[in-house]
């Protein structure tokens, strides 16, 4: 290591922080802390029950919750009214497919608000959501959705073929037994054997009283790599808000007027839980972007939006610093206030280029798909 890391400290005075750390003093917070302090915060809906998709939109307000940006160019503002409304149309929707609490609604779909309005209207409804990356190929499809007998697909026209070639012509898909409906995003009408999102949601409405859930409840579900055998379902609970919500506020920090970008995609644990869970139930607007990595455009995008916080990989920063300092000179970065790493080792070199190029360190986190929520962390105080 050289420079600033050569004793891995980085010196932080008090004129470094844009605005004073939610954690100043660790081991008089520590000492101080009590689990019970933070599960006063929370919308007990009856003794010792819960809702993590209503305590992430419950915050109703016209305040921006969602900056999308689609990788055409397309763009949309959602507020967190917005959001309750339409989880709770989706989550009206599937009481009326006759969907029960405990059944898995998976989500096979690209970086849309969709994501999130179908995310929590599912937790809403008490059944437990699943998320798949756009990219699966058919044997992820047939692993994922086969094994947890999901009988929902969300998804689109595009992704929906896919899901085709597996069960092909078959009234009972014999790869997706379960599967009983598949709702597509883009579609206006009903096609064939697939349902319009827009037409089944759309007609509902927007008052629904969320399905009281125990803390040990299945929430949501992510399934492992399979680089080590058939890949493991991993489910989480609805108690597992109040983790994530504390989590966001007290290590990534998070305020009421940051605005936050996750570049996770929601098939990863991190593209949920501080992607989706954590961020809304603080009440912080986050940026979404359906697009492919591009060092430009990521720049234009914190230009542009003006994020405040945030939270990528050590591949997505390498691949920033492969592309050369000359073009984060090129936008304004000034709202930049904390970086964040997760997902893989945090090399020195990355530390030290964000102090180079953004006069800020990447702060490294630690968690596993199993654990939903980060365990050891780089704080920023």
């Amino acid at each position: 290591m050289t420079g600033k890391l050569k004793h891995a400290i980085i010196e932080k005075p008090a004129e470094f922080f844009k605005k004073e750390p939610a954690l100043k003093h660790y081991d008089s917070a520590y000492a101080n802390f009590s689990w019970e302090d933070y599960r006063k915060e929370i919308d007990w809906l009856e003794e010792g029950k819960l809702n993590a998709g209503h305590e992430a939109t419950r915050h109703c307000s016209d305040k921006t919750a969602i900056m999308w940006e689609g990788a055409d160019g397309r763009k949309k503002t959602c507020s967190f009214n917005k959001v309750n409304a339409e989880s709770n149309k989706f989550a009206n929707a599937l009481r009326g497919l006759g969907v029960q609490k405990g059944e898995r609604v998976f989500l096979f779909l690209p970086r849309v608000p969709q994501v999130h309005y179908s995310f929590l209207g599912t937790l809403k409804a008490g059944a437990i959501a699943g998320t798949l990356f756009s990219a699966f190929g058919l044997d992820a499809l047939k692993d994922r959705i086969g094994h947890s007998e999901a009988s929902v697909v969300v998804t689109d026209t595009n992704l929906k073929k896919r899901i085709d070639e597996v069960c092909g012509n078959m009234q009972v898909c014999k790869d997706m037994p379960a599967l009983k409906h598949v709702i597509l995003v883009d579609a206006e009408d009903d096609a064939g054997d697939a349902l319009s999102y827009n037409k089944l949601v759309g007609k509902q409405s927007p008052e629904f009283k969320p399905e009281p859930m125990g803390k040990d409840d299945y929430a949501f579900m992510l399934y492992t790599s399979g680089t080590t055998g058939k890949p493991k379902g991993i489910v989480h609970a609805h108690g597992g808000i109040i983790q994530q919500k504390l989590s966001a506020r007290w290590v990534l920090d998070l305020k009421q007027d940051d605005v936050y970008w996750c570049t996770a995609d929601h098939g990863w644990v991190t593209g949920i839980s501080y992607g989706i869970l954590g961020p809304l139930a603080n009440r912080v607007p986050l940026v979404l972007y359906d697009g492919r990595f591009d060092a430009e455009k990521w720049y234009s995008i914190i230009q542009e939006y003006k994020v405040s916080v945030w939270y990528t990989a050590p591949t997505a920063i390498r691949m920033l610093m492969k592309a050369g300092d000359e073009l984060p000179a090129k936008h304004d970065l000034s709202s930049l206030r904390l970086l964040y790493s997760v997902g893989e080792p945090l090399n020195p070199e990355a530390v030290e280029w964000g102090l180079k190029v953004f006069n800020k360190p990447f702060h490294d986190t630690w968690w596993q798909t199993e654990t939903g929520s980060i365990l050891i962390a780089n704080y920023p105080c």
